[in-house]
C-alpha cells in the first residue's frame, strides 16, 4: 500500500511537471503557420479588344487589307501569343444565331489551317488561329444587333453643350497622348496593344456613348437616348454571354470591337463570377 502511494505521487508530481512545461515546449517547436489562400472559383477570362479585320458597318474603320499574307502572318504571330492564355472556350462578336455556321466554319480551319475564306475578319484570322493551337473545341458568338444614331450630334441644333462636345469630337485623343489607334504607319501590334490599353477602353465608351449626353435640344435628351440604346446593346451582348453554360474551371477568351470589350470589361470588374486577367500578360 506504501509503494502504491509513492508510486501514485510520483504520477501526480510528474503530471504536473509535464503540464507546467508544455506551454514552454510547445513555444519552442511552434512554427507560423501560413494560411492557404484557395484559388478562386471565378470564371479566367482574357478581354481583347480588336478593330474589325474585314467588312464593317462601323461609323469609324482601320484600313487593314485582311488578304495580305504578310498581315495573316502577324494577326498569327499575335494569335500564338494570346494562346498561352490556354483558353478552354472562345467567344466572337456575331450573334448565336450563327453559331451553327461559325462552329462548322471553325471545324474546317482546324482540319485545314490553309483554308481561305471569302471575306475573312478577326474571328477567322485571330480566333481560329488561337483555337487551333490552344486545342479549343467549342466557340460562340453573343453579339446582339441594335440600331442607334452615332451622329445624333451634327443632325439636330445643340442646346445643352456644342462646345464640350465639339471640342472632344475634334481630337477624341488629345487625353491619352502616345495612344492613338488611327496613328499612320504603326504595327499591327502597336495597334493592338494600344487598343486594349485600359486609358483607351475608357476612351471607347467616353466617344461610342457618354459625350452624347452633352447633346440635345432645348428640353431635350436626344443623344442621351442614343447613348442608352448603346449601353443596352452591349448588356445584351453581355445577358448572352451570361447564358452560356461555363463552369468555374473554364478559361474563357473573348474577341470583340474595342467598345465592346471596354463595356465587358465594365461589367465583369463587378461580376464575382468571372476573373479578368492582364491582357499584357500575354500580349508581349
Amino acid at each position: 500500500m506504501k509503494n502504491l502511494k509513492i508510486i501514485a505521487g510520483l504520477l501526480i508530481v510528474s503530471f504536473f511537471i509535464s503540464c507546467a512545461e508544455t506551454p514552454k515546449e510547445a513555444e519552442e517547436t511552434s512554427t507560423e503557420v501560413t494560411p492557404i489562400t484557395p484559388e478562386s472559383s471565378s470564371i479566367k477570362v482574357l478581354n481583347f479588344a480588336t478593330f474589325h479585320m474585314g467588312y464593317t458597318s462601323d461609323a469609324h474603320t482601320m484600313d487593314f487589307d485582311e488578304n495580305n499574307e504578310k498581315n495573316k502572318d502577324s494577326i498569327h504571330q499575335i494569335a500564338k501569343m494570346l494562346s498561352a492564355f490556354k483558353p478552354t472556350v472562345i467567344i466572337v462578336e456575331t450573334v448565336p444565331e450563327y453559331n451553327e455556321t461559325l462552329q462548322k466554319n471553325y471545324a474546317t480551319y482546324l482540319e485545314a489551317p490553309e483554308t481561305n475564306f471569302e471575306e475573312p475578319n478577326e474571328v477567322e484570322l485571330l480566333a481560329f488561329e488561337l483555337g487551333r493551337l490552344a486545342g479549343v473545341k467549342r466557340i460562340y458568338g453573343v453579339d446582339h444587333k441594335m440600331e442607334y444614331n452615332y451622329a445624333i450630334g451634327s443632325e439636330i441644333t445643340n442646346a445643352i453643350d456644342s462646345v464640350t462636345y465639339n471640342a472632344f469630337m475634334k481630337n477624341p485623343f488629345e487625353s491619352v497622348p502616345g495612344q492613338n489607334i488611327f496613328e499612320d504607319g504603326i504595327s499591327l501590334y502597336e495597334k493592338l496593344a494600344r487598343m486594349n490599353h485600359p486609358k483607351i477602353l475608357d476612351l471607347l465608351i467616353t466617344a461610342n456613348a457618354d459625350m452624347l449626353t452633352y447633346v440635345g435640344t432645348e428640353n431635350g435628351f436626344e443623344g442621351a437616348d442614343e447613348a442608352a440604346k448603346y449601353y443596352q446593346r452591349n448588356l445584351r451582348i453581355y445577358s448572352n454571354l451570361n447564358r452560356l453554360k461555363l463552369n468555374p474551371t473554364e478559361r474563357v477568351f473573348i474577341i470583340s470591337g474595342g467598345s465592346h470589350t471596354a463595356f465587358l470589361r465594365e461589367f465583369m470588374r463587378r461580376d464575382a463570377k468571372y476573373d479578368m486577367v492582364d491582357t499584357f500578360e500575354y500580349l508581349k
